[in-house]
C-alpha cells in the first residue's frame, strides 16, 4: 500500500484511541517527510537503507513504510485496524447513524495538529457530508487564534478544497466533503464576539465560546454569555460550562451561570446548544442538557477534534444525547447541509 497513506492512517488510529500526542506526530512527522519524495525514490531509498537518515523517520516508521513498499498492510496498521473496529461508545448508535456533519473543528491554522486537507479527508473516511472549520479568534493568543487577515486568507482556502473536483448537482464536488467556512469566535468579558463583524458575515457558521475568565462571577458570566448568543451572527453556543473532566489538562469546574436564562435566549435567538464531544469535556453536563431540552433549544453535536482521528468522537456525543433522549430532529448536525445553512443564515 501508499506508505504516506499508511502513515497518515496510524496517526488516525492512534488520534482516535487518545494516544499521546508524541507518538501521533511521529507518524504524521514521517508522512510528511516522504510525503514530496516520488514513489520510486522512496521505494529506493527504503531498499538501500538510506530512508533510515531522513530528517523525521525513526525505526518504528521506518519499519512501516519497508512494509507498506513491499506491498502489504503494515504490521503496525493491520493490529490498529482491529482494534479500531470497535466503537468508542456502545451507546446512541441510531443516532450516530443518522449524523451528517460536524460542526466544530481545528486544523494547524490554529491549535489543531493537522493541515485542514487531512482534516477533510478524514472527515469523508468517517461518512460525513460537511465539516465546519472553525478555528480560533484573534482574542486566543496561546491557539495561536486567526486574526481578520489569516481569517480572510483560510477562506480563500477552503474555497480551493471545495472546488477541487468535479461539481455534483447540489454544487459541491461528487463523493466529497463539503468544507463550511467557521470560526470559534471567543465572547469577551463585554459579550462582543472577537471578530470583524463584517467578517463573521461572510461565514457559514459562528461558534462562539468562552475561554477566559471562567471563574467570574455567576451574574458575571450570564451577563456575557447572554451577549454572545444575542449577537446576531452566533449559530452555535460551544462548550458551555468550559469543564474539564479527565485528561492531561487535569481537571477544571464548571462556570456558573443561570442556565435557565442562557437557554432561554439560546432558544429565543435560534442558537443551538452544542453537546461537545470530546471525552475531557463531556459538556454540557447531563442535568443541563435536560434544562435546554425544556427550554426548546436546538443542539449541535459536535468533535471540537483538533486531528483528525478525533473527528470519530462524535460517537461520544451521540451518546450522551441518546441517553438524554434527545429528539434526532433536534440536533442540527442530523440535517442535510442546505436545511443547516438556510437555518444558520436566517439567525
Amino acid at each position: 500500500m501508499d506508505a504516506v497513506a499508511a502513515l497518515n492512517e496510524i496517526a488516525f488510529w492512534l488520534e482516535r484511541g487518545r494516544a499521546a500526542t508524541f507518538k501521533v506526530q511521529a507518524f504524521r512527522k514521517a508522512a510528511a517527510a516522504i510525503g514530496p519524495l516520488p514513489a520510486d525514490e522512496v521505494a529506493e531509498r527504503t531498499r538501500t537503507g538510506r530512508l533510515k537518515s531522513m530528517k523525521g523517520i525513526g525505526d518504528r516508521t521506518y519499519q512501516v513504510i519497508q512494509q507498506a513498499v513491499a506491498g502489504g498492510v503494515p504490521d503496525y496498521l493491520a493490529d490498529l485496524r482491529e482494534k479500531g473496529a470497535q466503537p468508542l461508545a456502545t451507546g446512541g448508535s441510531e443516532l450516530r447513524s443518522s449524523l451528517r456533519g460536524d460542526l466544530h473543528s481545528h486544523s494547524d491554522w490554529s491549535d489543531g495538529g493537522s493541515p485542514i486537507e487531512l482534516m477533510v479527508a478524514a472527515a469523508g473516511v468517517l461518512g460525513r457530508e460537511y465539516l465546519a472549520l472553525t478555528d480560533h479568534s484573534p482574542n486566543l493568543t496561546i491557539a495561536n487564534g486567526l486574526s481578520a487577515e489569516r481569517l480572510t486568507r483560510q477562506l480563500d482556502v477552503v474555497a480551493a478544497i471545495n472546488a477541487d473536483g468535479q461539481a455534483g448537482s447540489n454544487g459541491q464536488p461528487e463523493g466529497k466533503v463539503r468544507l463550511l467556512t467557521g470560526i470559534e469566535v471567543d465572547i469577551l468579558e463585554s459579550g462582543e464576539l472577537d471578530q470583524d463583524p463584517e467578517l463573521l458575515d461572510r461565514l457559514d457558521i459562528v461558534v462562539s465560546s468562552v475561554h477566559s475568565k471562567l471563574r467570574a462571577d455567576r451574574k458575571t458570566m450570564t451577563r456575557r454569555m447572554l451577549g454572545g448568543i444575542q449577537a446576531r451572527h452566533t449559530n452555535v453556543l460551544g462548550h458551555c460550562t468550559g469543564r474539564l473532566v479527565e485528561g492531561s489538562r487535569g481537571t477544571r469546574p464548571p462556570s456558573e451561570f443561570d442556565a435557565r436564562e442562557v437557554f432561554a435566549a439560546c432558544a429565543e435567538n435560534n442558537v443551538a446548544v452544542e453537546i461537545n464531544s470530546r471525552p475531557e469535556r463531556q459538556d454540557p453536563p447531563d442535568p443541563l442538557i435536560q434544562l435546554a431540552l425544556e427550554a426548546g433549544c436546538l443542539f449541535s453535536i459536535d468533535s471540537d477534534a483538533h486531528a483528525p482521528g478525533q473527528l470519530d468522537f462524535l460517537q461520544y456525543g451521540a451518546e450522551r444525547a441518546a441517553r438524554n433522549d434527545v429528539p434526532q430532529d433536534r440536533i442540527i448536525t442530523t440535517w442535510p447541509v442546505e436545511r443547516l445553512l438556510e437555518w444558520a443564515a436566517a439567525k
